[in-house]
């Protein structure tokens, strides 16, 4: 039987990271960018990789700026794009796919609805990814942190093609298989509301910023607004990397007003050991701000705000904090612990 035929859409800092370990397994990976820098640095050089114990430098199939009606089919499409993008890319690699092809949602938000409507529910595929990675430069990746993924389909259905997609990613971290993947997207979304988008406004690796507890309390403040709106869209929420649980880390309505309990100690002291395993994590959003491209806080905040209006939920927190992204994106303000200090001072 010939090797299955991987497409990764996307050669950021994941699917940079991931392309590097499926080529050093041998496998039959393609690439497709539409950034010009980062092709022509994976052509030149191969998927190169840094730090501790890196996969081998190897030159994947084809480097793809576009898809041609020439291309033959893959039977897997990796979307590994920033979210903004996730539509326009499962849109291109639609034409290549497969009859019994699938494609694998790696993004973060609510991305699987949106790829449903463009491939079929059927074919769809999520991967919450638990670690980190940055692009040093085009074509060269940096894993972050340790980690792996939670992949399941939005109808909970296991069969024999999810698990060899399990053991595909088994390379790059330890895979759990869900059969509650709303619930484990919507814990995830509520993680990167608060580090993703509150790491773009203060412009610093995690570790640095946890250590401040203004911050944590952000965190939790946005989190906790999340959690409120999963439960009004009668979602199930996973824990995340299995010890994760934001029903017990949202903040109660005592929380909320007292000045220090032992709960609320508790739950500043999970952040600070998050903050220190994932230290050196810096925001994909920022990343993609710096890049001059869209953010992607339209896919995290904005749509716990969207969701928020049907149910007649207020969440002023996490309002406040896409507005700002907003205005980092905009050059109207600068990502700074400044800008983080200020948005919290208005949310009191």
């Amino acid at each position: 039987m010939p090797e299955p035929r991987v497409l990764v859409v996307g050669c950021g800092a994941i699917g940079g990271v991931i392309a590097a370990h499926l080529l050093d397994l041998g496998q039959d990976v393609s690439l497709l960018t539409t950034n010009a820098a980062i092709a022509a640095a994976l052509r030149e050089h191969g998927v190169r990789v840094t730090g501790d114990e890196p996969p081998a430098t190897v030159h994947a199939r084809a480097v793809f700026e576009r898809l041609g009606s020439d291309v033959e089919p893959f039977d897997t499409v990796l979307l590994a794009t920033q979210p903004p993008q996730v539509e326009a890319a499962a849109e291109s690699a639609a034409g290549v796919l497969a009859p019994d092809g699938r494609v694998v949602c790696f993004q973060n938000g609510l991305c699987e609805e949106r790829v449903a409507k463009i491939v079929g529910a059927e074919r769809v595929v999520g991967a919450v990814v638990t670690w980190g990675a940055s692009m040093l430069e085009p074509g060269l990746y940096e894993r972050t942190s340790s980690g792996g993924f939670s992949v399941g389909r939005l109808d909970g259905t296991r069969d024999a093609r999810l698990d060899e997609l399990a053991r595909l990613l088994e390379a790059i971290g330890p895979v759990s298989i869900t059969d509650n993947l709303r619930g484990a997207r919507w814990s995830k979304l509520a993680i990167n509301c608060a580090i993703s988008t509150l790491g773009t406004i203060g412009g610093d690796r995690l570790g640095v910023l946890m250590r401040q507890r203004y911050v944590r309390r952000l965190a939790l403040e946005v989190m906790t607004e999340v959690v409120a709106v999963a439960r009004a869209e009668q979602v199930r929420l996973e824990k995340v990397s299995g010890t994760f649980d934001l029903d017990w880390l949202a903040l109660t309505d005592a929380e909320r007003t007292a000045a220090a309990s032992p709960g609320l100690m508790a739950k500043h002291t999970l952040l600070l050991a998050v903050g220190a395993r994932y230290r050196r994590l810096r925001s994909s959003m920022l990343a993609a701000i710096e890049r001059g491209r869209e953010p992607a806080v339209e896919f995290l905040n904005g749509e716990v705000i969207v969701r928020a209006e049907r149910h007649g939920i207020e969440v002023p927190v996490n309002r406040a904090a896409r507005d700002r992204v907003w205005k980092i994106a905009r050059r109207q303000e600068q990502a700074s612990h400044s800008t983080l200090r200020a948005l919290y001072e208005q949310t009191r």
